[in-house]
C-alpha cells in the first residue's frame, strides 16, 4: 500500500527489488497480515531520537535487551495497550547485517521501531519441520524509517538487515526478561522444541554459517543458502 509510504520509501523499496532475486514486500502490504501489524496510534518520536544517539559498530550487530534510556522514553501505552499490563523491556539492535543467519521466536509479540529503514526476513512457526526451516519459505519485508511493527508470537524473525552503508537502528520491545541468560539446568531433547531454547523466552534456529549463534549453542536448522540481501 504505497499510500502509507513517503516517495523516498517507495523509491528505496523499488531499488531493493531491482537488486535482489527475492521479492521485497512492504509492511503495509497485505502479505504482512499473518506476520504482524503496523502500530499507528502510539508515538515513538522519543525512542527514535534515542536510537540515533547509539553508537554504530564498525562491523556486526550490537543488541541490548534492556536500555534504561530507551525505556524512559517509551510511551507507557506500549505496556498497557500492547502487552496487557505485563512488564516490558525496551532495548535496541543496531548494526550492519546483510544476511539471513537464522530465526528466533518468543512466546509474546515483539515490537520493532525503525529509527532507520531496514528489512526483516520472516517466517511462521508452523513452517518449522523437525526443527528445521528451509530457505525459500520465508518472506522479506521493508520497514520504513519511523514505523513501528508488532511481530506476532508465531512469527519467526531475527536481526534486521540494512538498506544502506550506514547500517540499521531498531528499538526492540519485549516482555521483560526475554533474551536474557537461562537460569539453572535446562534439559534439551533432540527433535523437540526444547532443543531450540537458547535464552529466556528465546527459541532459535541458526544457519551453520552464523558462527556467533552457533558458538552460543544455537541449534543449526536453517537449511539452504544463507542469503545476502543487497541494497
Amino acid at each position: 500500500m504505497t499510500e502509507d509510504m513517503r516517495p523516498c520509501d517507495i523509491k528505496l523499496l523499488g531499488r531493493l527489488n531491482d537488486v535482489n532475486d527475492v521479492k521485497i514486500y512492504s509492511v503495509f502490504d497485505e502479505e504482512f497480515a499473518t506476520y504482524g501489524r503496523v502500530i499507528k496510534d502510539i508515538p515513538f518520536d522519543g525512542v527514535i531520537e534515542r536510537l540515533k544517539q547509539v553508537q554504530m559498530p564498525l562491523s556486526g550487530n550490537v543488541y541490548v535487551a534492556s536500555d534504561p534510556e530507551t525505556e524512559r522514553v517509551t510511551d507507557e501505552r506500549v505496556q498497557s495497550a500492547i502487552y496487557g499490563g505485563m512488564g516490558v523491556q525496551a532495548g535496541y539492535c543496531v548494526g550492519r547485517n546483510t544476511t539471513y543467519n537464522g530465526f528466533e521466536y518468543h512466546k509474546c509479540s515483539e515490537l520493532n521501531v525503525a529509527a532507520t529503514p531496514f528489512m526483516l526476513v520472516l517466517g511462521h512457526v508452523w513452517q518449522i519441520k523437525d526443527n528445521t526451516f528451509k530457505v525459500g519459505e520465508e518472506k522479506v519485508f521493508f520497514v520504513p524509517e519511523g514505523a513501528c511493527v508488532e511481530l506476532y508470537q508465531t512469527t519467526l524473525h531475527l536481526s534486521p538487515l540494512r538498506v544502506s552503508d550506514d547500517g540499521f537502528r531498531a528499538a526492540v520491545v519485549l516482555v521483560r526478561g526475554t533474551n536474557t541468560p537461562l537460569e539453572g539446568r535446562v534439559e534439551k531433547k533432540a527433535g523437540q522444541e526444547s532443543e531450540l531454547l537458547l535464552q529466556k523466552n528465546k527459541w532459535v534456529i541458526a544457519h551453520a554459517e552464523r558462527e556467533p549463534l552457533v558458538r552460543q549453542g544455537a541449534h543449526i536448522g536453517l537449511i539452504g543458502e544463507n542469503k545476502e540481501l543487497k541494497y
